[in-house]
């Protein structure tokens, strides 16, 4: 496994930002710069993973620190995944909040996507009694 070092900031280079996003192919955020990085800046919190200066992996939250935390993004380069990072990111961010009842996130349906998010102990909307909306626009 690679190194590396996790930081809580918002503070991140707009091209760093970018390069991340766009190694895991989130064209939405990338073809809006400005708005990739002042939704960062205006998140809850920001944890990020880094070996030096390279940013490895990112994940932000959004909600008012009471009573939703809502996961906004978890994403990590491709060639860092499947080590670790994006589970101890959520790991650090979910033991931030736990004071917090009710967290959420919304992500694509796959079978290794699921498999992740249940081990970080989530329950998909589809099973049990809670049901999901969403409307993009």
């Amino acid at each position: 496994m690679k190194e590396y070092e996790l930081k809580e900031t918002k503070d991140i280079a707009l091209e760093q930002l970018l390069h991340l996003y766009q190694s895991v192919g989130w064209d939405n955020y990338t073809s809006a710069p400005e708005k990739l990085k002042k939704g960062v800046e205006c998140s809850l919190k920001v944890i990020t993973a880094w070996a030096g200066e390279q940013l490895l992996g990112l994940i932000r939250a959004v909600g008012d620190d009471f009573t939703i935390l809502y996961i906004q993004d978890l994403l990590v380069l491709p060639e860092y995944q499947n080590q670790g990072i994006a589970f101890t990111l959520m790991k650090q961010l979910l033991a931030s909040y736990p004071q917090v009842r009710q967290k959420v996130l919304m992500t694509e349906e796959a079978a290794d996507v699921r498999y992740f998010y249940e081990k970080c102990g989530f329950y998909s909307a589809d099973k049990g009694v809670g049901v999901a909306f969403y409307r993009f626009d």
